[in-house]
């Protein structure tokens, strides 16, 4: 049995689809996603709109968590790296963390 990473990437949301089909080219075609908002170390951006500046703390952004095995986990890091950079500040982060267990919900004594 492989070990398990869970992958988190918070991206920009025009990135996504970009970062989408890389991972499916790829293999990594299951992934759950989320509409979130935050800021990170820039805290925020500054726009003008009708001749007033306005601030901006949380941005739109694009969440990704994802199971690879193991073995798979620098492969899948590198693909969205390469895939969500714009080289701007606000092109995102990528967090891995350890999964303990798996349980699939259709079968009751069913561990991978």
């Amino acid at each position: 049995m492989d070990l398990l990473k869970k992958i988190e990437a918070i991206i920009r949301p025009e990135r996504f689809e970009i970062v989408e089909k890389a991972l499916e080219e790829h293999g990594f075609s299951a992934l759950t996603v989320f509409e979130v908002q935050g800021r990170g170390t820039q805290k925020g951006i500054t726009l003008q709109y009708r001749g007033r500046t306005m601030n901006v703390n949380l941005l739109p952004k694009m969440k990704i968590e994802m199971f690879v095995p193991d073995r798979d986990l620098m492969r899948a890091v590198d693909i969205i790296r390469q895939s969500a950079y714009t080289g701007k500040p606000g092109d995102g982060r990528i967090f891995v963390l350890p999964v303990d267990e798996e349980y699939w919900v259709r079968g009751i004594d069913h561990k991978t």
